[in-house]
Formats: structure tokens, sequence, C-alpha cells
């Protein structure tokens, strides 16, 4: 209310004279507006500040990418519905693709990085932190208002009625909400969210540094590798993609674990450019599954050689909870999870290093590209989705362990419970207990595996043609696979296989884009609602709390 009164007096002084009451419109409607904006950054929910703005980028990405024009040497123009879906693979980084990278030209390309840039996580959760050090500022401002009208009341003691109606007209009231014992332990409460603010802005300088510095590392590896290695530059010269364009698009995809790579054939066709997957593997984890360890240990450096900042890192290390930003976890999660992430790395890698060793996916390489190539594959096998394999001849088992790994959230890790972590668990069970406005909400909520298994059953009605007429390549396990992928933004794909056709299809062509390229428009849309579903997956994690498996 404070603010729509401040409005009022204002719009009452600047219309004291006729000859500003076009001024006076004008600036009290910024000002209403940016009332507005206020309320809405405070109230509005993250989760659908994050839907808005991811469908708001993969529109606006939709409509560059369909202005833009396709490679001068592609006679082919992709579909709406196409464009749409690479723009919203992109956005959510999931990689999924419904059409050949090579057909997008260089400028498309770039919209496509700027997209996949924007979209990862780490950018958005920096975004989240400007939100949050806004809101605390603003909760500051109120309180310090809030306090400056309870001492004018105090001093006021020759007319107090007068001065509490002021108050009233203020819309702030301080008699019924703060009490007196309440203000007098203000300034502690001022100087406790003094300190989280300059440590929450602090924190968003680290996030912005680590984001480009690695981003500049890893561009200028790429840039050198190419240089240094003919075999690879000239892959990427023969297939007609600036070297430059090529090795931002890669860095920056797969720091923001999409997986898309300008070439149609992914990583494949530098399955034997062992150093460049060296290269590409540090970004992989850095950008996803180590980047709350990585992040913790980089404050710890700063905390240590920098002595002004050394209060505020400290406070971000101790207070991971009141901070509240997810990937800032605590001590012990944080060491548990490199642990974990190296742990997942060695079993993917000793299972499919004994299955696909001899096999068909690896071959043509010797030893030493193979023990990187696995290497290189299991990685991205956590969100990425990079791969140096055609997947659809890999072993069945194989495929569920990726489906498997692709499933858990990047930050699983195993935290063993302690007597303490049980009292907490049940302390906040109470406190949401409590809340009984939503209590219903929560009983309506599935869990993940629940809709994972209504959207496979959507695919399953709208492919249900091809799943009869076309067996080998349609199958449940392929739509599986492809549905878990869009789910954890990943982009493993078996691909569509002319020569798996039962009845063979004269007209049929072998693209190098994914399976669901070969779906029809309903099936296209289901994934697109997956893809955005899994990029928002953090909101649900609790869900399906109200069913109990006896």
């Amino acid at each position: 209310m404070s603010n729509f009164a401040c409005f009022g007096m204002k719009l009452h002084h600047l219309c004291s004279s006729s000859f500003l009451v076009l001024a006076c419109l004008i600036q009290s409607i910024g000002h209403l507006l940016l009332c507005y904006y206020q309320y809405l950054l405070v109230r509005a929910k993250q989760f659908w500040v994050e839907l808005v703005y991811f469908v708001t980028l993969s529109l606006l990405g939709y409509w560059v990418l369909k202005v833009l024009p396709v490679r001068t040497t592609h006679s082919f123009t992709p579909r709406n519905l196409d464009l749409f879906f690479t723009s919203i693979s992109a956005t959510t980084v999931s990689s999924i693709s419904t059409v050949e990278m090579e057909v997008f030209s260089d400028s498309q390309l770039i919209v496509m990085t700027i997209l996949m840039f924007i979209g990862g996580e780490v950018f958005t959760s920096m975004v989240g932190l400007h939100f949050q050090k806004f809101k605390l500022m603003m909760m500051m401002s109120k309180t310090q208002k809030i306090v400056s009208l309870s001492s004018d009341v105090s001093s006021s003691s020759s007319s107090p009625a007068r001065a509490m109606d002021e108050n009233i007209e203020l819309g702030l009231a301080v008699k019924s909400e703060f009490p007196h014992d309440q203000v007098e332990k203000s300034p502690s409460v001022d100087n406790q969210s003094l300190t989280l603010q300059n440590s929450v802005e602090l924190l968003g300088h680290v996030v912005l540094a680590y984001l480009l510095v690695f981003h500049f590392l890893g561009v200028a590896m790429v840039l050198v590798y190419l240089a240094f290695t003919s075999s690879a530059r000239n892959i990427v010269k023969n297939k007609g993609i600036n070297v430059h364009t090529f090795s931002i698009f890669t860095t920056v995809s797969t720091f923001s674990s999409c997986g898309f790579v300008p070439t149609n054939e992914n990583m494949i066709v530098f399955s034997k450019n062992s150093g460049f997957l060296l290269i590409l593997i540090p970004q992989v984890l850095l950008g996803n599954t180590l980047y709350p360890s990585c992040l913790r240990f980089t404050i710890w450096l700063l905390g240590k050689f920098f002595k002004k900042q050394r209060n505020s890192c400290n406070y971000l290390l101790t207070n991971t909870k009141e901070v509240g930003y997810l990937h800032l976890l605590p001590s012990r999660h944080s060491s548990l999870l490199v642990v974990t992430v190296f742990g997942f790395i060695l079993v993917q890698l000793v299972l499919f290093a004994s299955m696909e060793w001899s096999s068909e996916s690896l071959s043509g390489l010797n030893s030493y590209q193979k023990i990187i190539g696995s290497l290189f594959q299991t990685v991205n096998s956590r969100h990425t989705g990079e791969t140096i394999i055609d997947l659809s001849i890999i072993s069945p088992a194989i495929l569920v362990l990726f489906i498997v790994m692709m499933y858990l959230p990047p930050y699983t890790s195993f935290l063993p419970a302690k007597e303490y972590d049980q009292y907490d668990v049940q302390a906040h069970d109470q406190i949401r207990k409590k809340k009984r406005g939503k209590l219903m909400m929560e009983n309506l909520i599935f869990s993940q595996l629940s809709y994972l298994t209504i959207f496979i059953i959507l695919i399953c009605i709208t492919e249900r043609k091809s799943l009869k007429e076309d067996p080998l390549n349609f199958n449940v396990l392929n739509i599986v696979l492809e549905v878990i992928s869009a789910y954890g933004n990943v982009g493993f794909t078996t691909g569509y296989s002319c020569k798996r056709q039962l009845n063979p299809n004269g007209d049929c062509q072998d693209k190098w884009y994914g399976f669901s390229g070969r779906w029809s428009d309903g099936g296209k849309i289901v994934l697109i609602a997956v893809m955005v579903f899994g990029r928002l997956k953090k909101f649900n994690m609790d869900g399906g709390k109200g069913w109990k498996l006896l």
C-alpha cells in the first residue's frame, strides 16, 4: 500500500500547475508501472518467472531464426514447428534436433549460441541472484522506513494522534505490525540483512566471473587446438563452418550442458581427436555436475587471498541455507558430490568399455582413443549429450544405463543421514503441515516418474501408427530414451535408420538429426512440453508425497 500512497502524493504535488498536466500524466504512469514492476519482482513466484522467461526467449529465438536465412548451399527450409523446436531445445539446453545442424547459417548459429548461453543454468541462476539482491534491498528499505516512522511517532508526543493518522495515510501503521520490542532489535536485524545483501552481491560477481573465465579459457583452448591440429581444422573448414563460430558455439554448448555441435554428426567426426575431447570434458563437469563444488572452492580461494572479501566469503560458506542459492551446497554435501560424480563416471566407464570395446561403435579407434572416447561418452551421459558414437548400435544394457544416468538430477549424491538430519526433516514437515493452504496443492502434484510415464504414453498414442508399421525404429525403448533425454536436457538419441525399416520405402533418406525428427507434429509438441518440464524440474523434486506405497 505504501507504494500506491506514495504514488498518490507525487501525483498531487506534480499536478499543482495546469501547465504540467501532460508531464504529470507521463511521470505518474511511469511511476505506477515502476511500482507494479517492483511488486511483481517481490511477489512473483520463481517458477512462473522462469517459465515466462524460457517461453518468451524461445519465441523470440524462433522469430529471429525464421527471419535469418539458412545456408546458401542448402535449398531445404525448416518448417516453423521445427524452428520453434530447435529454439526451445537450445533455450532449455536440451540439444534435441529435428533438422540437421549444417542447414543453419553462421548468423543462425550465433543466435543459437546466445540462446544456449542465456538459457544455461549458471547464467539463469546468476540472474536469480540479482533478483534476490533486489528483494533484500526492498525489504531493508521498508524496514528503515518503518523504524524511522516509529521514532517520529515516539518523539511527537504533543500530537500522537496526528502522527498516527499520517502513518495510516501512508500505509505504514507500525503499531499493529511491528511492536516496540521488535523495533528496538532492528539494528541487529539491519546488520544481518546488510551482511546477507553484501554476500549475495559478492556471490553474483563470483558467478559472473566463473562464467566468463571458463568460457574464455574454453574458447581459447579450442582455437589453439584447431590451429595446431590439421585433421580437426580440416573437418570444420570442409563443412563450411567458420572456425571462430565453431569454437564459441561448441564451448558455450558444452559448458551450458546443451550438447549441440555445428556438425551434423555431432562429435562422431572428432572421435579420433582425443585432445579435443579432453579439452571439452572439464567444460562438461565445470558447467554442470561439479559446478557447486567448484563454486565453493572458488569462494574459499577468494576469501583466502582477498582480505576485504573474507567476511562475506566466510558468511557464504557457513550460511548456505540463509543465502538460498541452490548451487551453493554445504561443505559435506559438496565434498560427497565430487565423490558421487566420479563414482558414477567410473561405473559407467567400466561397463561401457567392457561391453563396447570390440563392438562396431568403437571400430577404427586405437586403444588410447577408445579409452578417451569412452570417458567422453560416459561424462556426457549426465545432462550434456555430446556423442562420439551411434547410440542405435550399442548394447541395450548400456542404453538402459544411460537412461538411468540421464534421469538422475545433476547434484545427485550419496549423503548419509544423521540423527540431526532426521530431526531437521521432522521439524520441516511440521512447519509444512501448518501451511494448510498449500497442503491440497502438494497432494495433487505427481512425482517426476508419474509425469514421465504420462508423457511416454501420450507419445506412444501419437506415434501408434509408426509403432505398428516400423517397429524396429519406433520401439518403446527408443521412445523412452528420447523422452528421458528431453527431460534430463541431455540430447542423447538413437536417430532413425532407413535400413531398419521392415517395409522399405524408396523415398526414405537417412538424416543426421534426432529420432524425434521422424515423429508426427503431435509427438514433437509433447516433447517440447517435456523439455520445458525438465528444465524446470527443480521446482517439483518433492512431488508425489500424497501417494504412499506400502
